[in-house]
């Protein structure tokens, strides 16, 4: 079983808190809906139930489309998803200084 990530820990399990999570762990990459339910580990069918919610809010702007598949990406000039980046950025930060300190301990035993 794939381990959570550590915004998914803080965050909950739920289908709204994967997709953000996929989204910003790929903030520059655009997908199409398929992608993105795969990627974040939900069905298609669920992120269709979130689905307007991400474009209501803009979470979620379209890019372009290929063929015909629509992509889409985080809306990283929305406010709340800045808010939430650096959330994400503070957690990693925090993780890498644990384990820096973790292996500091390991080295001087």
């Amino acid at each position: 079983m794939e381990e959570k990530s550590l915004f998914i820990k803080f965050m909950g399990d739920s289908p709204m808190v994967k997709i953000l999570d996929y989204l910003l762990t790929e903030r520059e990459i655009d997908f199409s809906i398929s992608d993105m339910a795969r990627n974040a580990g939900i069905g298609r069918t669920t992120l269709y139930r979130i689905w307007e919610r991400l474009v209501e809010n803009k979470i979620i702007i379209s890019t372009r489309i290929i063929g015909k598949a629509k992509l889409y990406k985080l809306n990283v000039e929305n406010n709340a998803i800045k808010k939430l980046i650096e959330i994400d950025d503070a957690l990693v930060l925090e993780d890498l200084k644990e384990r820096s300190e973790s292996q500091k301990i390991k080295v001087a035993v």
